[in-house]
């Protein structure tokens, strides 16, 4: 795969932090890439034609191969920041990240699939009563913007959490959530660097998590980013982050199974 523009420049001293120069710069690296991505997203849906839905195989597999050369770069970059935070470190050993795979292509149709299916009727359904035209339309671009925007930071995050898993110098890595995250980024921002297998992040954090995804979820317009931590290094939460934990831990935490919407509505009312 080819490699994105440098990175170089990512700095990391001995108490590492999600609010550090180092992570935030690679968050703008990641943004600025996403925002190239959705420029070339409302150009190919200008080729999205609802009155020609024998073409919609052509418009899957274009978007497919946008996915996939977006993908590659955001994994790039994620390996190069990966690599320069590594150095910096200056653990035993060597270790370079490799560049996690393309993601699927079935994958990619079955977003795109599920992001436009309301454009068409189903099977025996009657136009008459459905919502204008127009109006599935807007939402089928924003639906495909997101899921888009999803596929291709992912392969970039899986790139650090595949190095931190193979990497014997990597303790662990922390989500790194901008300011105006949702709440339940937040929450997981807040924990800390305890992202490394279900066991360690808590599986019970969320009883629907399952499998592998289970130690970091990511949602449609999700934005965070993962900050690994090396042998001999100690994580510090930044100031966000900690007032974050405070709110949780004062308003949500006492109350298992009510914990999330008490802790978004403490970032309302607090924060």
């Amino acid at each position: 795969m080819a490699r994105a523009p440098s990175c170089r420049g990512f700095l990391m001293a001995s108490t590492v932090s999600d609010g550090d120069g180092s992570a935030d710069r690679y968050r703008r690296a990641q943004r600025g890439l996403t925002r190239l991505l959705l420029r070339d997203v409302g150009r190919l849906w200008r080729l999205f034609s609802p009155a020609q839905p024998s073409a919609f195989p052509d418009w899957l597999e274009a978007a497919n191969e946008l996915v996939a050369r977006y993908g590659d770069m955001s994994a790039s970059l994620a390996a190069e920041f990966y690599d320069a935070q590594r150095a910096d470190a200056d653990v035993d050993g060597t270790f370079t990240a490799p560049l996690t795979d393309a993601v699927p292509a079935d994958q990619t149709e079955a977003s795109l699939r599920w992001a436009t299916h309301d454009v068409w009727p189903a099977d025996g359904e009657a136009e008459a009563g459905r919502d204008p035209l127009a109006s599935r339309l807007a939402v089928a671009e924003r639906r495909t913007e997101a899921v888009t925007q999803k596929l291709v930071a992912d392969q970039g995050r899986e790139t650090v959490r595949r190095a931190v898993r193979e990497d014997r110098q990597a303790v662990g890595y922390a989500r790194a959530a901008a300011l105006g995250a949702c709440a339940f980024c937040r929450l997981m921002a807040s924990r800390g660097m305890v992202y490394k297998s279900a066991g360690t992040a808590g599986r019970d954090a969320n009883d629907r998590f399952s499998g592998d995804a289970s130690v970091a979820k990511f949602h449609n317009d999700c934005h965070c980013g993962i900050i690994p931590v090396f042998r001999g290094q100690r994580f510090e939460l930044s100031a966000h982050a900690q007032e974050w934990d405070r709110l949780y831990r004062e308003y949500a935490a006492p109350f298992p199974g009510d914990q999330l919407r008490l802790f978004r509505r403490a970032i309302a009312e607090h924060g």
